[in-house]
């Protein structure tokens, strides 16, 4: 069995101020009628201005 990890101030601050991220998958019709998709990732805290920039495209 393996041993139980404690851990130390640093290193769980350093988890605490961890990005999150979020992916966004963005969906555009090309001239021919098929869908192209493009992969995104932003900060969690972007996602709403993220969304309404590819909606106004």
């Amino acid at each position: 069995m393996a041993k139980k990890q404690s851990f130390g101030d640093k290193v769980l601050r350093a988890k605490a101020d961890a990005k999150k991220m979020a992916k966004i998958v963005i969906a555009e019709k090309n001239a021919n009628g098929h869908y192209s998709y493009h992969h995104k990732m932003v900060d969690v805290n972007d996602v709403q201005a993220e969304l309404k920039a590819a909606k106004a495209k």
